[in-house]
């Protein structure tokens, strides 16, 4: 893996990157989501995920209005340098749906 250094993202034709949000503690996949280059630079300052909505069109900062944050434990690149691997310590759920990973089938 590869640490993060924000000049060698390749964001796609959107300004887009896809990231894997990985609990770090159970190694369990929580969710995946896309950042822009401005939400990857506030994950950074922050230490905790923010997130680009494409349906929103618009920031989102994880836990903002669920208190369900993700504190940031480490972003790695992978190989291409067009995924980024997010090792976090969830605050609570990931899903909307209230499970611990989005791949999980709601209770």
């Amino acid at each position: 893996m590869r640490s993060l250094v924000l000049d060698k993202v390749n964001f796609d034709k959107n300004g887009l990157v896809p990231v894997v949000v990985q609990d770090e503690l159970t190694n369990q996949v929580l969710m995946l989501a896309f950042m822009n280059r401005e939400s990857v630079l506030e994950t950074m300052q922050l230490g905790q995920m923010v997130y680009y909505s494409r349906s929103r069109g618009a920031r989102w900062h994880k836990g903002e209005t669920s208190g369900n944050f993700q504190n940031v434990k480490s972003l790695w690149l992978d190989c291409d340098q067009d995924t980024i691997l997010a090792r976090v310590t969830p605050m609570g759920p990931a899903c909307h749906n209230g499970t611990t990973s989005c791949f999980e089938e709601p209770k």
